[in-house]
C-alpha cells in the first residue's frame, strides 16, 4: 500500500512540477509576521528549484521559502530567503540558469537548498542526465565553499524496478560525493494525504507547505553554517 500511495503521489507531483503557474489564488492563511524576534547576523539562503518551491497557486508568502524563512526566524535566527523556484524546470534547465542566479544573488549565500528532478521524471529523461545536471549545480557550489541541502526525490515504481533504482541513488550518491546535507523524500510529509493537496489533486495547499516545512525545517537549521559576527550587507 504504501508503495501505490508512493507512486500516486509522485504522479501528482510530477504534474505540479511541470506546470504553468497561474495566478495565485487569494490566501486564507495569516499573513507572514514582521514582528518574529530574529538575532545575529542576517543569514542568507537561496532556494533553488522548481514549481515546489515558486509556489503553485498560492500567494509568494505561502510559498515554501517564504514560509520557511518565517519557521527558522520564529526559531531566532535571521534568516533572508530568496525564492529562485521556477515552475517546469527540469535539472537541465535549472542548471543552466543556476549560475547567473547565484551570481545575481545581493550577497553570497550561507546556505544553498536545491530541490530538482520532479521534471525529469515526468519526461522520462534518463537518471544518468539527470545526476549529471545537479552534480554540475554541486560542483558550482563546492568551487565557491557554499554549503548545500538537497531535497530528494523518488521516482514511481511504475517507471520499472532499473530506473527506480538508479533515480532513488541519484539524491544520496551526490549527498555523499559532495559533502551535501540530505532530505531523502522532500514530499514525504504531503505526497498521500489529499487533504494537503490542493483541488486539482496536484499541488501542495498552503496548508501542505506550512506541513514541508514543518518536516524540513530543522535540517535547514542544520545545514546552516556557524554564523559569523557582523550582518550581511550587499557589496558596494
Amino acid at each position: 500500500m504504501r508503495q501505490w500511495c508512493l507512486s500516486i503521489g509522485l504522479a501528482f507531483t510530477l504534474t505540479a512540477c511541470g506546470s504553468e503557474a497561474p495566478s495565485p489564488a487569494p490566501s486564507q492563511e495569516a499573513e507572514i509576521r514582521d514582528d518574529v524576534p530574529v538575532m545575529g547576523p542576517e543569514r542568507p539562503i537561496l532556494a533553488f528549484g522548481d514549481s515546489l518551491f515558486a509556489g503553485y497557486n498560492v500567494e509568494q508568502a505561502e510559498a515554501y521559502p517564504a514560509k520557511l524563512e518565517t519557521a527558522l526566524r520564529s526559531q531566532g535566527i535571521n534568516a533572508k530567503i530568496a525564492n529562485a523556484g521556477v515552475s517546469g524546470d527540469t535539472s537541465a534547465a535549472a542548471a543552466q540558469r543556476f549560475v547567473f542566479t547565484l551570481d545575481n544573488q545581493p550577497v553570497p549565500p550561507q546556505l544553498v537548498i536545491v530541490e530538482l528532478g520532479g521534471n525529469d521524471l515526468l519526461r522520462g529523461l534518463s537518471p544518468k542526465e539527470t545526476r549529471a545536471n545537479i552534480a554540475a549545480i554541486l560542483t558550482e557550489l563546492k568551487a565557491r565553499k557554499i554549503p548545500v541541502l538537497l531535497m530528494g526525490m523518488r521516482a514511481p515504481p511504475n517507471m520499472g524496478a532499473d530506473f527506480q533504482r538508479n533515480f532513488d541513488a541519484i539524491y544520496p550518491s551526490l549527498a555523499k560525493e559532495y559533502g551535501a546535507a540530505l532530505v531523502p523524500f522532500f514530499l514525504e510529509a504531503v505526497y498521500d494525504k489529499p487533504d494537503l493537496l490542493q483541488d486539482d489533486k496536484i499541488h501542495p495547499t498552503a496548508r501542505g507547505i506550512e506541513e514541508l516545512v514543518a518536516a524540513t525545517s530543522a535540517a535547514v537549521v542544520k545545514a546552516l553554517p556557524p554564523a559569523k559576527e557582523g550582518l550581511a550587507v550587499p557589496p558596494e
